[in-house]
Order: structure tokens, then sequence, then C-alpha cells
């Protein structure tokens, strides 16, 4: 009888020298894509239902789109330490989660920038921002040291997602943003609350205004 062999979900099979405390803490640095797209993305839609957002999203499908067309035409293998993880059945080059991760970084960044009030104020902005960067060079860290990939490639999936992280954010800004208003007035749009607030200063500081605002309205109309 013959034996199918087994192929892992690469994107959470990740694992690490038994004992090895860093390792441990590695191996769940590296599943941060993981938590971003389904912890931060499905409830950010859930919730917030923002443009930006799903726009945001939809850029780092097409990157990871664009990651695996490379991988599989340059075809280039892992290193010899992916014969321990179970992991030469698929390609190195570049690293998909050092691409992820610091796309995220650079729209992450250049959108928090823009959208300081957000975040509470230009002040505090920049600490958001470095959290971003922390965890994208912690998690290209991760894959070299657990043996996932070489140098060269989690820096390849690095300029990779900067260069895509940068062109994407100026593309939805400078261009799609302009079918904003046509997307809110869609049915789609109308039927699940999509919403724009770009041209918002300081987002968090109008929902406060308006849920106080209409709270003191609701209060008077019942006294």
């Amino acid at each position: 009888m013959t034996t199918i062999p087994l192929k892992a979900v690469t994107l959470t099979h990740v694992r690490y020298s038994k004992g090895d405390q860093i390792g441990h803490f590695l191996a769940w640095v590296s599943l941060i894509p993981v938590f971003i797209t389904f912890g931060g993305f499905f409830s950010h839609f859930f919730f917030r239902r923002e443009l930006q957002g799903i726009f945001f999203a939809l850029g780092l499908l097409v990157s990871q789109i664009i990651n695996e067309f490379i991988k599989t035409t340059v075809s280039q293998a892992r290193p010899p330490t992916c014969a321990a993880l179970e992991a030469c059945d698929s390609h190195g080059w570049p690293s998909s989660h050092s691409q992820y991760m610091f796309f995220f970084a650079v729209y992450f960044s250049l959108l928090s920038y823009r959208k300081a009030g957000f975040f509470g104020g230009r002040q505090s902005s920049w600490i958001v921002e470095a959290v971003a960067w922390v965890f994208a060079v912690l998690t290209m860290f991760s894959r070299v040291y657990l043996g996932y990939h070489s140098v060269v490639q989690v820096f390849a999936g690095a300029i990779l997602g900067t260069v895509l992280g940068g062109a994407w954010y100026w593309f939805v800004n400078r261009v799609l943003i302009q079918f904003y208003p046509l997307i809110e007035d869609s049915y789609l749009g109308r039927k699940f609350y999509i919403k724009d607030t770009s041209h918002i200063a300081n987002v968090l500081k109008f929902e406060y205004d308006n849920a106080r605002a209409a709270r003191k309205t609701a209060a008077d109309k019942s006294s």
C-alpha cells in the first residue's frame, strides 16, 4: 500500500528545538501575520468597516499572491535545516513572512503618521509605528533562527514588502481614494455601513463627541 506524503500548512506549521526558550518565543513571533490577519483585519471589518482598513488588507493579500508567484517562478530551495522542520516541499525565496510584516509596517507607519489623531496625537503616533517595525524585524529574525529561511531570503522578503507597501499606500491614497464616495453610496456600502474617515482629522475625538452628543439628545427626549 502506497503511503501518501503529508503536507503542512506553512503559515501555521512552526517548529522549534525542544527546550529552546528563545525558539519558543520566536515561534510565536512568526505567527504574528496570522494574528494580524484573523484577529486584526477580521475584527476591524466587523466593528469598523473602514475602507482604508479594507484596502490595507487587500494590499496584503495582493502582496502574498505576488510572493507565491515569485517563489514558484524562482523555485529557490529553503536552507538544509528545512528537512528537520518538514518544510522542504515549499520554496524559500522571498520569505512570505518577512514580506507580509514589512508591507504591514510600511503601510501602517504611513497611515498612522497621516491619521495620527486616531492614535492620540502626533506625539504618540511614533510609538505604534515603532511597535510595527519591532514586530517586523523580530519576525524576519525568527524565520532565520528557526531554520525556515536563509538570511538572503528574509531580506528579499523585507525589501519586496517595503516596496510593495509603499507603492500600495500611494495607489490607495492617490487613486482609489477618489472612488471612496462611490463605494460608500453603493448598495453594498449602504448595506454593510462601509465608510471612509480619511477626511476626519481626529477620528477618536470625532466619535467620542458624537457619542456623547447622541446620549445627551436621547436623555433630553426621554426627560
